[in-house]
């Protein structure tokens, strides 16, 4: 067992030349691309999330990840973890000292989770191998008494969970607050729900699609995989009117929240797969989520369309329907399955704008891309 090791940020920018050179030579020598903007991260505190499993030294807490470098995958241990953010790094050795000792709350404690956002709020999630119980909430009641009181600027919330257990002291959710082009937005994050992680990059990404859409306001947009409405709703101004789609059901209750947080009114979010979408689409099925929210598809007149899909990337038929429209936005995870994707889409429509955001600093692989496509002259 070993310290984890002090994060060396003298490298980041190196790190990120590396990475970035090595992907534009690989894109390069498939397409016609332009030179990609780069988009960096802050070099520490920059992730809002962790997780971090734990181990009992007698009664003593401690925070531990597994070494996947070594050989025998041994536990790193470490008292701060500098990627994560500021309020995640205050708030781990108070948790520590103040669940070490506790026999309720460390019995059968075997990992933490941290969702924490730039506004100030902090989601604090206990998982244990055992059903929690009422001695185990009024315990950990008093755990989040402390930590308000240690933490008093800051919105503090705590979840249990244990097997077909969820255990809410007050809520499952923050609210964060990114700021686009001078203007704040607001959003509800639920715990266990897909959001960004690196939120300063996150802004920086909604400013470059706002950026590239402006002077579309004649037209519609259709998102797919729209998630809790991070993209819609800092687009509304930008169009006419937004369709967007998502399968998630917790998701799409975020967005509906988050469209009326932010006096949103002309985007209407459904919950709908891609391919659901294309079949409806297509007038191969019809929907009654459509019909509940009275959305008619031919009442929307979309050039553009925006993608953000999981790092599998897009299928044949959603790839088939991206190439009935104008203008493709397409934001991935994965350069991999992106450049597979594009082999198709650029069949019918050329890459007018490249860009990386460093969502993920310090990996070699892991980067999100930007990529506007544009139909090519008939």
């Amino acid at each position: 067992m070993k310290d984890f090791e002090i994060l060396d940020t003298s490298t980041y920018e190196q790190q990120l030349t590396v990475k970035t050179s090595r992907l534009t030579a690989e894109f390069k020598n498939l397409f016609n691309v332009p030179a990609p903007e780069i988009f960096t991260s802050d070099p520490i505190h920059y992730r809002m999330r962790a997780k971090f499993c734990i181990y009992l030294e007698g009664d003593t807490v401690r925070y531990y990840m597994v070494d996947t470098s070594d050989q025998n995958k041994r536990k790193a241990f470490l008292k701060q973890f500098p990627t994560a953010s500021v309020l995640i790094n205050r708030l781990m050795p108070v948790i520590a000292e103040l669940i070490s000792g506790n026999a309720e709350l460390t019995r059968k404690f075997f990992e933490i989770n941290f969702l924490t956002t730039l506004s100030g709020e902090a989601l604090i999630t206990l998982l244990y191998h055992r059903k929690l119980d009422e001695v185990w909430i009024e315990a950990a009641r008093n755990l989040l008494k402390q930590l308000r009181e240690r933490f008093p600027d800051n919105v503090i919330n705590i979840i249990g969970r244990a097997l077909k257990q969820k255990i809410l002291l007050d809520t499952d959710c923050v609210y964060e607050t990114l700021t686009v082009n001078g203007r704040k937005y607001r959003y509800q994050q639920v715990e266990n729900s897909f959001t960004q992680p690196n939120a300063h990059v996150s802004e920086k990404m909604l400013t470059w699609v706002q950026d590239n859409t402006r002077g579309l306001s004649d037209t519609d947009l259709l998102e797919l995989y729209c998630g809790n409405g991070n993209f819609s709703i800092a687009l509304s101004g930008n169009f006419r009117k937004i369709l967007a789609t998502e399968i998630s059901k917790t998701s799409v209750e975020s967005a509906q929240i988050n469209i009326a947080m932010n006096n949103v009114t002309n985007l209407k979010i459904i919950r709908l797969s891609a391919e659901e979408f294309t079949e409806a689409l297509n007038k191969k099925r019809e929907f009654n989520r459509l019909k509940n929210n009275n959305v008619n598809l031919d009442d929307y007149s979309c050039r553009a369309v925006l993608v953000d899909p999981p790092r599998a990337g897009l299928d044949p038929d959603t790839i088939d329907l991206l190439k009935r429209y104008e203008i493709i936005i397409y934001i991935s995870c994965n350069p991999v399955t992106l450049m597979d994707n594009l082999k198709s889409l650029t069949e019918t429509h050329d890459i007018s704008r490249f860009a990386f955001f460093d969502q993920f600093p310090y990996t070699e692989e892991h980067i999100e891309s930007g990529v506007i496509l544009t139909r090519k002259p008939q």
